[in-house]
């Protein structure tokens, strides 16, 4: 029984799948392919081999007899034919060598493209706006650079009064093929011309404002839109404003990426807006009625009696307009109730008289009876400007400077 070891040959194990073994066979090929040797005896040698191996063990049925009978069990007169014999497997595996060896068909389709009209390509804008035109909308005009079709020759390259004529290296078909000797015979590879580029037809006297490219760079002032509701990363489409496209295809698009500033009031959750509201500490006990500043001007807002720290209103309808959709989001008014400074001496009297009233001695060193020089002078002052009112109003009044 022959000793021939066709896995190892292959750089496999012997439970290798079928797509292992095909992997291996075209890295053996890549190593010992007698172009890429061709003055190396082994190496030829070794591709027999190879060669060998793969025949059988990419046919089930003849690797299925070589692993119970060895070599000697497989029905077929290897080597016979030398490297030339041609390559085991498939079609299909004889076109994956090929493509590694060519790179595939190529140069057809290659040299069709360049007379396909095509798209150009697309343009990005970054613009910022400010927090309320991106509540609002705005629109401006914006300088754009860009690449178009040159208007001297109409995209063909060709200076005025002239045109393009047909490219005598490839004699107009925008190919060219060559012939090359390998080990599988001989191959003939078509690519594009070098000379046209694939086109088929030259420039004999190019266009001076493109210089043949029929391609030209212009700035542009055009006019962009930001509609209501844009946020941070909205992205915008315009048609047809990117680059000029080839050969008569259409222009590209221009992408337009927005970033909005913040605002030094208002803050922004979705389309809602949100905003602090500071009031006093009597407006949060007796309730009041205040204005707020909202994106279309000051509003009205009843502050209820018995109003705690940290509570939020809804005024409805006053957020950004949804920008996929109908309507608008809300605004949200937080209010924070501040505590009063330098108060006089009436007034500390009066918070007393409050705290004793609710069961509350606080125990700090100006709560004591008598307050300093500054309140009792400020206490003078407001002498004889009490008028018969209720305690809570004495208060709200006394706090509130009235």
């Amino acid at each position: 029984m022959s000793n021939k070891d066709y896995y190892s040959t292959l750089g496999v194990a012997k439970g290798a799948t079928d797509e292992e073994i095909k992997k291996a066979y075209k890295q053996q090929v890549k190593k010992y392919h007698p172009d890429l040797n061709p003055d190396s005896a082994t190496a030829e040698e070794k591709m027999k081999e190879v060669n060998e191996a793969y025949e059988v063990l990419s046919n089930k049925e003849k690797r299925a007899r070589y692993d119970q009978f060895g070599a000697d069990g497989v029905n077929g007169n290897y080597g016979a034919g030398g490297f030339g014999g041609g390559f085991g497997g498939n079609a299909a595996d004889f076109g994956d060598i090929f493509d590694m060896f060519f790179g595939g068909a190529g140069g057809r389709s290659g040299a069709r493209q360049q007379n396909m009209a095509r798209q150009g390509d697309d343009l990005r804008l970054d613009v910022r706006v400010s927090f309320e035109e991106a509540a609002k909308g705005t629109s401006r005009e914006v300088p754009l650079t860009r690449t178009e079709s040159c208007a001297d020759c109409g995209g063909s390259g060709a200076k005025a009064g002239t045109g393009r004529v047909t490219c005598a290296h490839c004699g107009g078909s925008g190919q060219v093929s060559s012939v090359q000797a390998t080990a599988f015979g001989q191959f003939q590879t078509v690519k594009a011309c070098p000379r046209c580029g694939g086109r088929g037809s030259v420039v004999e006297t190019p266009c001076p404002s493109c210089s043949g490219s029929g391609r030209v760079r212009k700035q542009r002032k055009i006019k962009i839109n930001i509609p209501a509701g844009v946020d941070n990363d909205s992205r915008l489409r315009m048609s047809g404003e990117g680059e000029g496209g080839f050969n008569g295809g259409p222009s590209g698009d221009l992408y337009i990426f927005v970033t909005v500033e913040p605002h030094s009031y208002f803050r922004r959750n979705g389309d809602d807006i949100l905003c602090d509201l500071p009031i006093t500490m009597v407006q949060a006990a007796l309730g009041d009625e205040v204005e707020v500043e909202t994106l279309d001007g000051r509003v009205k807002l009843t502050i209820p009696e018995g109003t705690q720290s940290g509570t939020s209103f809804r005024l409805r309808g006053r957020g950004f307009p949804k920008l996929r959709g109908y309507g608008k989001g809300d605004q949200n008014v937080k209010v924070s109730v501040t505590t009063p400074r330098d108060l006089t001496a009436e007034q500390k009297e009066l918070l007393r008289q409050f705290a004793a009233s609710t069961g509350v001695e606080p125990k700090g060193s100006s709560n004591k009876s008598g307050g300093s020089k500054s309140d009792k002078n400020k206490s003078d002052k407001n002498k004889g400007k009490d008028k018969p009112k209720g305690f809570f109003n004495k208060i709200k009044d006394t706090i509130s400077g009235e």
